[in-house]
């Protein structure tokens, strides 16, 4: 039986209002955007203590400007709401009194925004982490350090690796159909694609995605996504809170 966790997850998994080109190639979707908190979030206590297990994300519930350090330089504003319309639910990676070091689209690779946490931010904890292996195709997931799955996957092409580092996932979208470039679902992550083919009219967003090439599963063959089979993907939709951390390894 799924827990209400899951099933408010579930729930954010919507089909697509709206079409927008992504670095992976073809068609990625627009979830509705939400009104009001996902109903999982619970209250974590002040910055300086935050109970329970796992790594710390922040729901982010007003409009927030993002900083080079604590209290320094304007990075880029960061909206309550992703560019795909989901709720603002980030990786926090550091921590510095009442300033959160995130993971945000809005920034580069690599690259920790500081936000003020004083008002409009709530904390919790996910012990949930994917890490992808690319000399072996494999993407593991965890729960609470274990690996609860090893799932095959195919990564960027010679021409357009995927990048690593540090990512986290802030969307959780459903397609049209299975028949899409992205099959049924996507996991669009923090990260960006800086090996494009030239003349590529798309975006640079990175992904973890479902695709109707299984067949391209474990190898190179994408222009940076990971992909892998649609059940894979509906699971990982339904079950990986947005916020997880994504590191990808060589």
């Amino acid at each position: 039986m799924r827990t209400a966790a899951a099933r408010a997850a579930a729930a954010l998994a919507l089909p697509a209002a709206a079409l927008v080109a992504a670095g992976c190639g073809g068609e990625a979707v627009k979830a509705p955007a939400a009104t009001a908190p996902p109903p999982w979030i619970k209250p974590a206590g002040a910055p300086g203590g935050i109970p329970g297990r796992g790594t710390v994300t922040a729901f982010v519930k007003v409009d927030k400007v993002l900083r080079a350090r604590p209290g320094g330089r304007t990075l880029a504003r960061l909206p309550r709401h992703t560019g795909f319309g989901s709720p603002r639910i980030v990786a926090v990676v550091s921590r510095r009194g009442r300033w959160l070091g995130i993971l945000a689209p809005e920034l580069r690779n690599g690259q920790i925004g500081w936000i003020d946490a004083r008002r409009g931010v709530q904390l919790y904890r996910t012990d949930w982490s994917l890490e992808a292996l690319l000399s072996k195709r494999l993407l593991l997931v965890r729960r609470g350090g274990k690996v609860v799955d090893r799932v095959r996957v195919a990564v960027g092409r010679p021409s357009a690796p995927t990048p690593t580092g540090l990512f986290a996932v802030t969307d959780k979208l459903t397609t049209s159909g299975a028949d899409s470039p992205y099959g049924c679902c996507v996991l669009p992550l923090t990260g960006h694609q800086p090996s494009l083919p030239q003349g590529w009219g798309g975006g640079d967003r990175l992904a973890i995605h479902a695709t109707p090439a299984e067949q391209s599963i474990g190898h190179a063959a994408s222009l940076g996504c990971l992909r892998a089979t649609g059940t894979v993907m509906r699971r990982l939709v339904r079950e990986v809170p947005l916020g997880t951390r994504v590191r990808i390894r060589p």
